[in-house]
């Protein structure tokens, strides 16, 4: 009797199981939470380590493909005055956005310091910008140019332009999303 009393209570308690399942699918497949990491490209982000505590230019260097960014705000000294400044949003172009980039356009603006930096900063405001801010934002960037976003749930645009791929990773002083095209600032 007791085997038959387990067996039921075993097969009553697998549709609940089943049940519970299905419910937190269906949550993982809604809109993403402001509090976590979302966008098409960020199971290709390969994360070497935890970058919440990190300061931004150290947090993409643990990303392999935000290089070309980090180099370039090396290049460009821009390094300490990213880490130093607190609560950014950096629009972080991701290495096959300096793909589309010909050649020649990324030579010329990796020897012009003043204009690396002019493109580089056009990419950081001085405020964290929540995912929820998005939809439809209008943002001055540390460059002084403004760059927009518009989207939802997931989709959401630089520009009219750039996708965001990744977004809502968080480093110690800053969010930052990953974009797939180099934003140019307003001329």
């Amino acid at each position: 009797m007791h085997t038959v009393r387990f067996a039921g209570a075993a097969l009553a308690a697998i549709p609940l199981a089943l049940g519970a399942l299905t419910s937190q699918s269906s949550a993982q497949d809604a809109s993403p939470s402001p509090s976590g990491t979302f966008g098409p490209g960020c199971s290709a982000l390969s994360q070497k380590a935890d970058t919440a505590k990190d300061k931004v230019v150290d947090a993409a260097a643990a990303y392999p493909q935000l290089s070309q960014l980090v180099s370039a705000a090396v290049r460009a000294h821009l390094t300490d005055t990213l880490n130093d400044k607190s609560a950014v949003t950096v629009f972080a172009p991701n290495n096959d956005a300096f793909q589309k980039v010909t050649a020649s356009q990324l030579s010329s603006l990796l020897s012009n310091e003043g204009q690396l930096k002019k493109v580089l900063t056009y990419h950081v405001v001085d405020k964290e910008i929540t995912p929820d801010q998005l939809s439809n934002g209008s943002f001055t960037t540390v460059e002084g140019g403004k760059l927009t976003t518009s989207g939802s749930g997931t989709d959401f645009k630089v520009n009219d332009k750039a996708n965001i791929v990744c977004g809502n990773i968080k480093a110690a002083n800053a969010t930052i999303y990953v974009v797939d095209s180099v934003l140019q600032p307003p001329s």
